[in-house]
Formats: C-alpha cells, sequence, structure tokens
C-alpha cells in the first residue's frame, strides 16, 4: 500500500479513535485498540538488516611501449616514473591502480595510440569509478580525442613527459603518396620535413630514389609542405624513398628517411594477334584475350595471300587490306605482346619487318609463337630473322600420336606453370593432345614436355624483352573439354601475363611485406637452394 494512502487512513483512525474516547461509550478503548492493530497490520512492518562495502576507484596508468622510447635514456626514465607513481598511489587507502601498455597488440602499428590502449584497458570499469589517468610518454600521441566526452568518463588525466629540454630532431614523411599509379604517368607525391628543437625554416636537401635510384634532389624547407612528380616506370611495386641529412646532435637519424609504395597498374595491355590462316584453334586465343577487360586485342585472319591470282577484281574483295606497315614498323612499340597464330611466310610481311620484331623483343617487347605444321615448312618462321630469338628448333619432323603433356622438373617451379591443375597426379589430369612439332631446346626453358622429352612449350628472355614458343596446335582440345578438357585458361592467362612482365609471374622474386612490427620476407625462385636474406637498416 502507498504512503499517502497509508497515512490518510491514520488520520481518520485517529479522529474516529478520539471520538469514540470523548464520547465515552462503553468499549470504546477496546475499538480504539482495534483500530491501532488494524492499522499496523495494513502498514505491514519489517526490520531489514543491511551490510555496506565501498567499491575502490580505479586509476589508470598507461605506459608508452612505442620505439620512440628507446631513444636516450627514455626507458629507464619511463621505469623510474612507472616506479615512483606506482609507489605514491598505493598509499591512497581504497584506490586500484591498472597499469596499461601501449605497444604493437594494443594497436600500435600506425602510430602511438595510448587513448586506444587506454580505452580497452579500462573497458570493463563503471565512468562511475574512473578516479583519473596518467600518461608516461615522449609526448608523440597519435589517438588524441577531438574532445573530453570521447574519453569516456569525467576524471583528470595527466602527463608525465620523458626526454630532455633541447632535444633536436629531424624527420620527413610523407603527406600524401598515390597507392596506386599508370604505367608510363607521373604522380604527386606531398611530403614534410620537420626541425623539431632547431629554427623553423632551414633549407633542407632532399634525395628522392625510386627502387634504388636517384631520380631528384630538391631541396625544401623545414615545416612545409613540399612536392614532387614521380614516374610509374613499371607494373607492380614501384618504392619511393625520400632521404634528408641529419641535424648536428640529433637524438636519431631513423626518421631521416621514408619510403611508400606506389603499385603501377598498366592502363591497357595492347596486344596484337596475327593469325596465319583460319583455324580452329584460333578462336581460343581471340575468346581468351577478348575476356580479358584490361587487355586491347587487334586480330588480323590472312585469308587472301598475295600470290593468290584467281581473276577476282580487286573492288569486289569483301577484304580488310594487311596495315603491315603501320603495325610492324611505326606503331609496333605499342603492343605489349604479338602472338604468331599458325603463321608462316606468305609474302605478306617484307624480311625488314621480322628485323623490327627482332629489335622490338631485345627491346623489351613479347612474342609468342603458336606453331603447327606451319614452323616445319620451307615457310616457318624459323627461317626469318626471328630465328635469332626463337628458343626451339625445328628438326623438320611431327610426332602425330597421343599423349598427355607434362610439366617438366623446371615447369613445376615456373610460375608461369606451376600448380597447374590437373598437374598433380601422374599423368596429368587433362586430355591428350595428338600433334607435336619436333624440336630442340636452343635456349631459354622448356615447362612442358612430350614423351622422349620433347618440348611443348619454352619461355625465354631475350635482351630485355621475352620470347614464348607452343610447339603443338592442340590446346584448342583443352577449350572444346575434350576428354574432361585441360586447363587453358589458367595456363594461355599465365602465359601472356608472363610475357607481358606481370610482377607476381615473374621466376625470381623478393617480396617484402610488414605484419604488425614484423618483416615477412618472401621469396620465389626456380633455385633448388634459398640463399639467406641479408636486411640492411
Amino acid at each position: 500500500m502507498s504512503l499517502p494512502i497509508l497515512l490518510a487512513l491514520a488520520a481518520a483512525a485517529v479522529v474516529l479513535a478520539g471520538l469514540l474516547l470523548a464520547s465515552r461509550t462503553r468499549g470504546a478503548a477496546f475499538r480504539a485498540l482495534a483500530l491501532l492493530v488494524g492499522l499496523l497490520a495494513l502498514a505491514n512492518p519489517s526490520l531489514t538488516r543491511e551490510e555496506r562495502e565501498p567499491l575502490s576507484s580505479v586509476v589508470a596508468m598507461v605506459v608508452d611501449k612505442s620505439a620512440s622510447q628507446d631513444f636516450g635514456d627514455r626507458n629507464a626514465q619511463t621505469e623510474a616514473a612507472r616506479a615512483a607513481l606506482a609507489e605514491r598511489l598505493a598509499r591512497i587507502p581504497n584506490l586500484e591502480v591498472r597499469t596499461i601498455e601501449a605497444d604493437a597488440r594494443n594497436g600500435e602499428t600506425d602510430g602511438t595510440r595510448l587513448f586506444s590502449a587506454l580505452s580497452a584497458g579500462l573497458a570493463d570499469v563503471p565512468p562511475e569509478r574512473v578516479a583519473g589517468a596518467v600518461l608516461i610518454t615522449d609526448g608523440r600521441v597519435h589517438d588524441v580525442p577531438a574532445d573530453v566526452a570521447a574519453l569516456g568518463f569525467s576524471a583528470p588525466v595527466h602527463a608525465l613527459i620523458t626526454g630532455r629540454a633541447g632535444e633536436r630532431d629531424r624527420r620527413v614523411a610523407f603527406d600524401k603518396a598515390p597507392r596506386f599509379g599508370i604505367v608510363g604517368q607521373k604522380q604527386t607525391i606531398t611530403f614534410r620535413v620537420t626541425d623539431e628543437g632547431a629554427p623553423a625554416g632551414a633549407r633542407v636537401p632532399a634525395t628522392v630514389r625510386r627502387d634504388g635510384e636517384v631520380i631528384g634532389t630538391p631541396i625544401v624547407t623545414a615545416g612545409r609542405t613540399a612536392s614532387m612528380d614521380v614516374e610509374i616506370t613499371h607494373a607492380g611495386a614501384n618504392i619511393i624513398e625520400i632521404e634528408v641529412p641529419p641535424l648536428a646532435d640529433e637524438l636519431t637519424q631513423v626518421n631521416n628517411r621514408t619510403a611508400v609504395s606506389i603499385d603501377g597498374i598498366r592502363d591497357k595491355l595492347r596486344v596484337l594477334l596475327v593469325s596465319g590462316e583460319p583455324n580452329v584453334g584460333e578462336r581460343t586465343w581471340r575468346n581468351l584475350l577478348k575476356s580479358d577487360a584490361n587487355v586491347d586485342l587487334v586480330h588480323f585472319t590472312i585469308l587472301r595471300p598475295p600470290e593468290k591470282q584467281d581473276g577476282t577484281p580487286i573492288n569486289e574483295l569483301s577484304l580488310i587490306a594487311f596495315p603491315t606497315r603501320e603495325l610492324f614498323q611505326t606503331k609496333i612499340r605499342d603492343f605489349d605482346l604479338i602472338i604468331f597464330d599458325r603463321y608462316s611466310q606468305q609474302g605478306v610481311l617484307p624480311q625488314i619487318y621480322f628485323d623490327n620484331i627482332v629489335r622490338y623483343v631485345r627491346g623489351g617487347g613479347a612474342v609468342l609463337v603458336a606453331a603447327g605444321t606451319d614452323y616445319v615448312d620451307p615457310g616457318s618462321l624459323y627461317n626469318t630473322p626471328l630465328e635469332a630469338i626463337l628458343p626451339g628448333i625445328p628438326t623438320g619432323n611431327t610426332t602425330e600420336a597421343p599423349f598427355r603433356a607434362a610439366l617438366t622438373d623446371a615447369g613445376k617451379r615456373h610460375p608461369v606453370t606451376r600448380a597447374l591443375p590437373g598437374s598433380q597426379t601422374e599423368p596429368p589430369q587433362w586430355s591428350h593432345f595428338f600433334r607435336v612439332i619436333d624440336s630442340s631446346v636452343r635456349s631459354g626453358t622448356a615447362v612442358l614436355g612430350a614423351p622422349g622429352d620433347k618440348p611443348v612449350l619454352i619461355l625465354d628472355r631475350v635482351g630485355e624483352g621475352r620470347v614464348a614458343l607452343l610447339l603443338s596446335d592442340h590446346i584448342w582440345l583443352w577449350a572444346r573439354g575434350y576428354e574432361g578438357g585441360g586447363p587453358y585458361i589458367d595456363l594461355l592467362r599465365r602465359l601472356s601475363h608472363w610475357l607481358m612482365k606481370e610482377p607476381d609471374l615473374e621466376e625470381e622474386r623478393l617480396k617484402l611485406s610488414t605484419s604488425g612490427r614484423d618483416l615477412v620476407v618472401e621469396r620465389q625462385t626456380m633455385g633448388d637452394t634459398v640463399p639467406p636474406a641479408v636486411i640492411t637498416p
């Protein structure tokens, strides 16, 4: 029963009892006593015994364990401050001290994040119990809240700063740097040199390197943002490094150098596909290359060689003239890859254009020859100036018998064919080929082979460029699903991108990445053994 109702009943009972006693009626006292007992019953009195124990307040002591604390005697100062502070706080009764170390495990991978560590350390403490926080740090903190409310509690926060007065330090850091860039184009990077403990506005010579090569030596003003355009020269990681000279008696030279990786991306990979004649395999090449949105394909098929004379007037032919001069002289270097699909000499390309192709490859271009019986004919590409760069010498014979192409020992390690789907079993789980052009390996590496140590696919580097020779024209059987088909998409895509210098398909590759405070070194090699990696500061 609520208190107001109970009070009203008590008042009524008092008035009634008073009237009874005043009237001196018989039994008035007993009636008044009954009213009192009834009122007590309605009040439902109870006896409660409480035992209370006050909760302790909590103070957080956040200790900065970042790398910058290793300079000078800052660590010793930190430990001395921690011990002194812990001893003094222990004198305060009913106070719990929590020591929180802010290191890589507390998110310190992109700067010193003391407040993130503080929030994590007090996550299970109600805000009312937080008595305060003390930060022991060198002052380099990268997650200071924008306002006090973001702390999550209403209590004082103090900082004990390590280091010494008059310390000097110069550091360089990127302000803005793109993560990606188009190969052959320039990207703008901005950076800033900061001198702490030294007069502002000093003129500082900076050295800018790309992949270890000096590309600029600008003079910048300390404290101001500087910018520079750098060219993205290749696909994959372009390492841009900036270094500045040290100050006299500065604290550390570790931060006098910084680096960033800009991934080079090809805008469009231009591929020229020339089919010597209509054949069932050319559609495989065309479909594969057209399915890649990053490939710009130019495809010509020779339908009517110049020597064919049947009296048909030129103006009645619905054929497009083959622009040989434009493709193989004027714009040959616009292509990243040239593919000859079952092409033989038919008088279409003069010998001088084959000389252009050889120079194109040695200068950094790529050629893929997908050969058939044309490779052993008198008009073979091997009987042109391309002989100088082709890695396989035809014997003049062709083997026509069912066989399964298999990875060679080198092919099991080469990134083009390594772990090719279906290659893990013996024999491989893909369909038969029925023809191979007998050839001997003159240079390069055979990664696919046929019985009798006959090469099926040979890869080679010539000068700055690359050449591949496919010695069977039955790859289309894999695409058609004959006997279950084969991994033609994986093979041909890897092959074409290796020819166009995809960084992930390099035979010898060293990759360095970071995971927290750890450096992760990955080595890709064709060798049987790997020498130890040497890391220099």
